[in-house]
């Protein structure tokens, strides 16, 4: 079933808000709002660095609160950061009435991180069609996780699914 007119996106509207006052103040607000509603991503301190809408960059530092034993982030905090990073790309593309769930999360440890982790996830114009189309659906949001040095410390893979916000009767 297709929409003809989507719902209006509250957090796509914020999105575009905040990169109309620069980078510095758009990361701020951005990360402020998804942090109040991700309660664990606040508590890591996972920060949104940059989004154009068709792809976000999220960092998680590497502090003492989210290390492992060996003081680098902890594997919990890489898989945190990469969710995020999808989740959020996937919330703010679709149409307000419709809810974003994570379907499946598939991640490989690929070596020792080092220092702070960075998140890129992005969205396909196909997927982007699709999501604003379909009553209900899922995507396999791309993400890359590098370290500190540049290196892709996890491989990832991340299903989001979307349904009506309200089921119909």
């Amino acid at each position: 079933m297709k929409n003809t007119m989507a719902a209006k996106n509250p957090l796509r509207k914020l999105v575009d808000t905040a990169n109309r006052f620069g980078p510095k103040m758009a990361s701020f607000i951005m990360t402020r709002a998804f942090c109040s509603k991700v309660k664990l991503a606040g508590t890591a301190g996972v920060e949104i660095l940059q989004t154009d809408g068709k792809s976000v960059t999220f960092r998680l530092k590497n502090r003492k609160k989210v290390q492992n034993h060996i003081g680098s982030v902890h594997a919990a905090g890489m898989a945190l950061l990469a969710e995020s990073a999808t989740g959020f790309i996937t919330g703010i593309n679709l149409p307000g009435d419709k809810l974003p769930l994570i379907k499946s999360m598939n991640i490989r440890y690929l070596t020792r991180a080092q220092g702070d982790m960075q998140a890129v996830a992005h969205l396909s114009d196909e997927q982007i069609s699709a999501m604003m189309q379909q009553d209900k659906g899922e995507v396999n949001v791309a993400v890359k996780v590098t370290d500190a040095t540049g290196t892709q410390t996890v491989d990832c893979e991340m299903i989001w699914a979307w349904i009506p916000k309200k089921r119909s009767a």
